[in-house]
Order: structure tokens, then C-alpha cells, then sequence
């Protein structure tokens, strides 16, 4: 219970020798009043302006983007990648990318990983998963000797029970390899005829064994079915950096596309769109829709829409006028006979029986496979 605050009294004087009785006032105490604008702060922030939440939406919208996504994009690239001489590639392809990248130890070694800036504060609206689309990814570099002999432990010691090599089944995230000059190791690995006589012990089996393509196939089908990992090979390091940068753009790219599918109708915008006619409660811009409704048939030209939507301003008359015939030819060729206006004088148009034709089918027929054109 509130404490009572000091009692003060007030007194008025109402006419001549005629005193008002004091009354009294219960002033509120302080704790009261901070909670009280505490509640009224909270009930302004929950009916903020509309206008204020659209641009909010549409800030947000703007920083999803993928020219705008890329640069609030970071490439972390494991300083051992740097040893190789053709990294330089590498990082002159990911400085002309237009997102960041910096050098930073990575596990596992010789990885590639990608990290998102942290949002702005328009940005936290978006589900977070969103955001968070693609951190999980990574790109481990292998050296072709290391990963043949993953592939021997594959395909011929442990089978398909053992566990993938390179990558750790603890680790949540989703690795990718990448293996550079892989054909040109195998051609120069080729043994002779005398190597291949030549018995080979269990122990230095992995050293010594040979891997040909078959068993690289083997090993490829069963890292795609069996652990959902993919390997890239190329024969360069100008394609890994294309490989990487478009990695990166698809990543940049992503959230934007998720939300959008995200949306009921994505396809669908609020207002006028690119290229459509928003049509009022009282009607107005109905006759533009159904004009740009006409001319999306083939074959149909402005001059031919303006005939028919002069005719029927709205398809509800159009149906209307297709139910008072009497036959079914005589609903085909309705407008047929449409005179059409040709700019510059000429000989007389008309609509013709085709265009007649499909729009009848096309505003009756409840068959949705029918085909309207017959030209196509």
C-alpha cells in the first residue's frame, strides 16, 4: 500500500461570510509516480508511428541486399594458406571482391571461414538465423598427397565404418574441401611397371600405396552420400579464387533471398509494382489492369487492347455478355468484329476470331490445362 503524503488543506471563500469546508488532498508518492512514467514510456514505445516501423523495414531491407550484404562480409583466411606461393591470387582476388578479409589463425589449419559484421540496430527485426547464414561455412585446403591418403583410408582400410578424415564430427560446422593440382599429382605419381611387382607391407601401406582416379571417384561418391561433404578439385589457384569468390558473392546473396521467400507472396509488393496497376475500393485503375491484363496475351497489340477494354471496360461485363449468348460459337466470336483504330489511317481492323477465341477460353474455361494459343 502507498504511504500517504502530507496532508494540505485548502479553503475558498464563496460569497459574503460564506466559507467553503477544506478539503483534502492524497499526494501520490514517489515510487507511484516513477512507475507510472515508466508504464507510459512503454505505451509509447508499443504504438510507435507506423511511418517510423516502414522505414525502419525499409532500412533493413537495404542493408540485406547483396551489393550491400558483401561488404558487411569478412573472410578469415588461416595465415598457413599464405605460404604458398599462389596465394597472392588468392588475396588479390578477395581485395577486389569488395568485402573484407583478414588473417587470422584458423581451425583447422590452412581453412577458410566467413563471418558477418554485427547488425545495426534496423537489422535486428530479421530473424537472426538469417544472419547467420553462412557462418557456419568452411573451406579446408588440402595438399593432394594428404588427401589421397584419405582417400586410401577410405575406400580400402577402414571402409565405409570409419570416421572422414581432415574434418572433426564434433565441429558444427559445415566444411567443404579443396584440393589444387590433384590431376597433374597423380600423372606424375604414376609407378612403373617394376614399382607395381613389387609387394607392399601393411605398415607403410598409406605411404606407399598408389590412388588412382577410380578410387578418387570412390572416395568422392562416398564423402557426397555418406558425410554431406563436398570436395572441389581444380588445377589452380586461379580457380580456387574464382571458386572462393563466388562462394562468397552466393553467401552475400543469401539472406536476402531467404527472406523474400520467406514472405507469403513474395512476389508481391505493396503500392504499384514494376509492372502493375494497383486497383482502388471505388474502382479506379481497373480499367488499366484489365487493359495490361489483354496485353499479355500473344500477339496483342496496344491498339487491339484499347478495342476490347473499350467495348467491356471491366471483365465482370465481359462475362456478362458471354452469358447472354445463346451458342457456344457465338461466345468464341464475340469480338471478333471489334473495329480496331489504326494511327495514321489505312484499312480497317478488327480483333479477329484467334484473339476472340482465347479470350472466351480464357474468361470460361475451367479446364486449367488447356492450351489457349494453338500457335505455340
Amino acid at each position: 500500500m502507498a504511504k500517504v503524503g502530507p496532508l494540505r488543506a485548502r479553503g475558498s471563500y464563496r460569497g459574503r461570510g460564506q466559507r467553503r469546508p477544506p478539503t483534502w488532498e492524497i499526494s501520490d508518492s514517489d515510487t507511484e509516480g516513477a512507475a507510472s512514467a515508466e508504464a507510459d514510456s512503454e505505451a509509447a514505445t508499443r504504438a510507435r508511428d507506423p511511418a517510423e516501423e516502414r522505414r525502419t523495414a525499409a532500412e533493413a531491407l537495404r542493408l540485406l541486399r547483396p551489393e550491400q550484404a558483401l561488404r558487411r562480409l569478412t573472410v578469415l583466411v588461416d595465415p598457413a594458406i599464405l605460404e604458398d606461393a599462389g596465394a597472392d591470387i588468392l588475396m588479390e582476388a578477395l581485395g577486389s571482391l569488395g568485402c573484407e578479409y583478414h588473417i587470422e589463425p584458423q581451425r583447422p589449419s590452412r581453412s577458410l571461414r566467413w563471418s558477418r559484421v554485427k547488425p545495426e540496430t534496423c537489422l535486428r527485426s530479421v530473424p537472426a538465423e538469417l544472419l547467420a547464414a553462412g557462418e557456419q561455412e568452411l573451406l579446408l585446403l588440402l595438399e593432394p598427397e594428404e588427401f589421397l591418403q584419405g582417400v586410401f583410408q577410405l575406400t580400402q582400410i577402414c571402409g565405409p565404418t570409419c570416421s572422414v578424415p581432415w574434418i572433426s564430427p564434433e565441429s558444427p560446422t559445415c566444411p567443404h574441401l579443396a584440393v589444387i593440382g590433384l590431376d597433374a599429382y597423380l600423372w606424375s605419381r604414376q609407378p612403373n611397371a617394376q614399382e607395381m611387382r613389387q609387394p607392399v607391407s601393411p605398415g607403410t601401406a598409406c605411404a606407399k600405396v598408389v590412388v588412382g582416379w577410380p578410387e578418387v571417384e570412390e572416395a568422392l561418391v562416398l564423402l557426397q552420400l555418406w558425410a554431406n561433404l563436398d570436395v572441389l578439385l581444380v588445377a589452380s589457384w586461379q580457380e580456387l579464387s574464382q571458386h572462393v569468390c563466388a562462394f562468397t558473392k552466393a553467401l552475400a546473396q543469401r539472406p536476402f533471398k531467404q527472406l523474400q521467400e520467406s514472405k507469403a507472396f513474395s512476389f508481391c509488393t505493396a503500392g504499384r509494382w514494376v509492372a502493375g496497376e494497383r486497383v482502388t475500393r471505388d474502382g479506379t485503375g481497373l480499367r488499366g489492369a484489365w487493359w495490361r491484363q489483354i496485353r499479355q496475351f500473344n500477339r496483342v497489340s496496344p491498339a487491339v487492347a484499347d478495342a476490347v477494354v473499350t467495348a467491356f471496360p471491366s471483365p465482370r461485363l465481359l462475362q456478362k455478355a458471354y452469358l447472354a449468348c445463346s451458342t457456344e460459337q457465338e461466345r468464341l466470336a464475340l469480338l471478333a468484329d471489334l473495329p480496331v483504330k489504326v494511327d495514321g489511317g489505312g484499312r480497317l481492323r478488327r480483333v479477329g476470331p484467334d484473339l476472340s477465341r482465347r479470350i472466351c477460353l480464357f474468361l470460361t474455361s475451367t479446364n486449367p490445362d488447356l492450351l489457349l494459343d494453338l500457335s505455340s
